[in-house]
């Protein structure tokens, strides 16, 4: 049989799950589930893990490169390749280019294609799923995994079965119901609903795909021909890329080939699409109460709460209450797929919470803007060691630092400098300069800005490690 290798899609923005989740570090990225520290995306490759004959393979957005590989370094792992998108063109075309990949630079393989934003309860059933469809996948099916359902969920697809037992042929897709029809899909026993995952060999789906919609194959060849390649990033090429029809795995292959098979999974599945789902999967109280961080309830019943500063909730049922360093988002459990319409309004009035948190990360650290006003900012800025910012300038702003803890060393025009804890520089409008970490343990420090303007894009680079020059 041929080894099992992982595809894991990690190219979404979570905005479900604003405002802990946003664009520029959506919930793959971050340790949702409370008993245990991993991050959405670490927990993934930890579950495929057992099951994988070799590395995996994984598809990101291009502005999430650096999290992606910090966070499988920190799993203990080296990924097959970590392919860059740059752009949006949904899984049929994100899988696509795996299996070229797969099929190309190595031998054919077994892919198991996962969702990076999923919680899965009882691995031991879910491995034994995979070698249950691994079998049916080596002789040419294209496996999709279906959730026996809990109970008559409108949110999801569902997949009908041809009756049998085990690995079964798929008899049709079926769009997300209303009420009524789902409740009689889950009485029947022939429904499932669906995962989003899949076990196939790249060569199946690429063969059905070319045959099926041979546009998104030949894009992705393209890409992948004309794909720079940068450290361990493959970095797709844009135009290629983009040319490719924007659709997925299930439009495009699952719902025409008549290769389609279905493995039954039960294993505390959930592919935490709002907060309500999240409460679901959460441990909880007596009163179904599930707290994260500093919570203090009274009379509170069914209540999810999640932050770092003390959240205090009187009185109570059925509430959702968020805390970030620069939001708060306060609803009804019910209520919680109107989340994207907050978003989407935030985006209107020209925001950046949408985007952004207040604490960014970077390649090199992060920084947090902890205050602002007319002509000045604030930012706490870390350095991991032996990092560097970019040599860079500003038109509109000056800059103060102050060394909190650790070393700097500072380019300024033509003079490099040392600076140690409560030691300042000053870096004038125009001025060349470049911060970097000499040291083995991060630098922090505090950044004073003020000029006529401030936003981040009023920087030009003129040297960066990290390829954004």
């Amino acid at each position: 049989m041929l080894p099992i290798l992982p595809v894991i899609l990690s190219g979404g923005s979570g905005t479900r799950l604003w405002p802990l989740s946003r664009e520029a570090y959506p919930k793959q990225f971050l340790p949702l589930v409370a008993d245990g520290e991993d991050t959405m995306l670490q927990a993934t490759w930890k579950r495929a893990a057992p099951v994988a004959g070799r590395p995996p393979i994984i598809v990101a957005n291009v502005e999430h490169r650096f999290m992606a590989a910090e966070q499988l370094r920190e799993s203990g792992t080296t990924p097959e390749a970590l392919v860059l998108e740059p752009c949006g063109r949904n899984t049929a075309p994100a899988i696509a280019v795996a299996a070229l990949i797969a099929t190309r630079e190595s031998q054919d393989a077994l892919l198991l294609v996962l969702p990076s934003d999923h919680v899965i309860r009882d691995d031991h059933a879910f491995h034994a799923a995979v070698h249950m469809a691994a079998t049916h996948a080596d002789a040419g099916k294209l496996v999709t995994f279906g959730i026996v359902p809990t109970g008559p969920e409108t949110g999801y697809g569902y997949i009908k079965a041809k009756k049998g037992g085990g690995v079964m042929d798929v008899e049709r897709f079926v769009e997300k119901p209303d009420l009524d029809n789902a409740q009689r899909y889950v009485a029947s026993g022939d429904y499932y609903w669906n995962s989003g995952m899949f076990l196939f060999k790249a060569s199946t789906y690429l063969s059905e795909l070319r045959m099926l919609n041979p546009q998104i194959v030949s894009a992705c060849e393209a890409a992948l021909a004309d794909a720079a390649r940068d450290a361990d990033f493959i970095r797709l090429a844009p135009e290629a890329f983009a040319a490719s029809p924007s659709d997925s795995i299930d439009y495009a292959v699952m719902e025409k080939t008549t290769r389609a098979a279905v493995v039954p999974l039960d294993a505390g599945w959930s592919d935490l699409g709002s907060w309500t789902a999240l409460w679901e999967v959460s441990d909880k109280d007596d009163r179904g109460n599930a707290h994260h961080g500093d919570v203090i309830q009274i009379n509170c019943t069914d209540t999810y709460a999640y932050g770092n500063r003390l959240i205090a909730m009187v009185g109570l049922k059925d509430t959702i209450v968020v805390e970030t360093d620069d939001a708060i988002m306060v609803g009804h459990r019910d209520s919680m797929q109107d989340i994207k319409e907050i978003v989407s309004r935030i985006k209107r009035d020209g925001r950046s919470e949408a985007a952004a948190h207040r604490k960014v990360y970077r390649p090199w650290g992060a920084y947090d803007s902890i205050d602002n006003g007319t002509r000045f900012q604030v930012k706490r800025i870390t350095v991991k060691p032996n990092a560097t910012l970019s040599l860079q300038m500003h038109h509109h702003r000056a800059e103060h630092w102050i060394v909190v803890s650790g070393t700097a060393e500072v380019t300024r025009g033509d003079e490099v400098v040392l600076l140690t804890e409560n030691q300042s520089t000053y870096i004038p409008l125009g001025v060349t300069h470049r911060l970097r970490n000499p040291g083995k343990l991060p630098l922090e420090l505090i950044e004073v800005q003020s000029g006529s303007y401030l936003g981040e894009d009023d920087i030009v680079r003129f040297e960066d490690s990290y390829g954004r020059a």
